[in-house]
């Protein structure tokens, strides 16, 4: 089995997984799962789930926890892509080549729903207690996830993109966003992969700074790709950091030098990768694709 059809065969297990995980569409509240799980549900490259197994299986725990986790990860990454595409956020119709949460339930759902995932990813993580016979491992990567996802993490990287847009950004000011609130997210995924498949505390930190590059050279080829390809190669709109006067690494520093930040992201995380006294061929093929991605 090639590269390919490997990610193709355990992004399908990882569908399979988080279908499994998302709520019934019955009730009262019916209107509310369904936005859910529309926005889970709306495809995407499962980046997060698949490295979190995959730093699982580098350290060689089984790790049966990992599952509740993997689907929480998606729940929160799904639940930061609803509000960014909110009206008062990046205004975006189109995700994934499909309409986004807010054209599709309105507004208000929307909100919910961005906020009923953001909870609900919780609630799954929290059934992994019921699969472990190390409690104390799955209390360590709730706190992880909590951290990553919060002030600290993704919501606050997400604050300052905000309250910055429109205005000049320093390199190091878009730094900071980009390690949280892209990053943070990743780095989560890699952290409990690592710890629920038995890391150490000096190889689960070594795993953050790996995850910390990718995350920078992911969302620099993101801004790059904003530029360069189309909505129809994308799934949505190009041209939207422009449209929302964001300031990019692009815009910042021209294309050519944003191509070689990426260069330089991807080997210091391949070489510190590298100095683990493990391999998962598979995880370094999965993290070369992302930052070279097309698409």
């Amino acid at each position: 089995m090639n590269f390919e059809e490997e990610l193709r065969e355990k992004v399908g297990g990882i569908e399979k997984l988080l279908r499994s995980y998302l709520p019934e569409e019955k009730g009262c509240q019916k209107t509310i799962f369904e936005a859910m799980n529309y926005s889970v549900l709306a495809g995407g490259k499962r980046l997060r789930p698949l490295l979190m197994q995959e730093c699982c299986h580098l350290f060689g725990r089984e790790g049966r926890e990992i599952g509740p986790f993997m689907a929480a990860i998606e729940m929160i990454h799904s639940s930061s892509l609803v509000h960014d595409d909110l009206p008062a956020m990046d205004a975006d119709e189109y995700r994934r080549g499909r309409k986004t949460t807010w054209v599709v339930y309105g507004e208000d759902m929307a909100i919910l729903a961005g906020d009923a995932l953001m909870i609900y990813a919780f609630e799954t993580a929290a059934k992994a207690f019921q699969k472990t016979d190390r409690p104390d491992l799955v209390g360590e990567c709730i706190g992880i996830l909590a951290r990553k996802t919060g002030v600290y993490g993704m919501i606050g990287g997400q604050t300052v993109d905000v309250e910055l847009t429109g205005k000049p950004v320093s390199e190091e000011e878009l730094d900071f966003i980009y390690r949280l609130k892209t990053g943070a997210l990743l780095e989560a995924s890699m952290m409990i992969g690592a710890v629920l498949g038995g890391a150490d505390r000096e190889q689960t930190a070594l795993v953050e700074r790996v995850a910390s590059d990718v995350g920078l050279a992911f969302q620099i080829q993101d801004d790059i790709l904003d530029v360069t390809s189309t909505r129809e190669a994308l799934g949505k709109p190009v041209g939207s950091d422009e449209k929302n006067e964001k300031k990019t690494y692009v815009t910042l520093r021209g294309l050519e030098a944003a191509r070689k930040q990426v260069e330089d992201y991807s080997k210091r995380a391949e070489a510190a990768l590298g100095s683990l006294p493990v391999r998962n061929e598979f995880l370094n093929r999965l993290i070369l694709t992302l930052i070279t991605r097309e698409k």
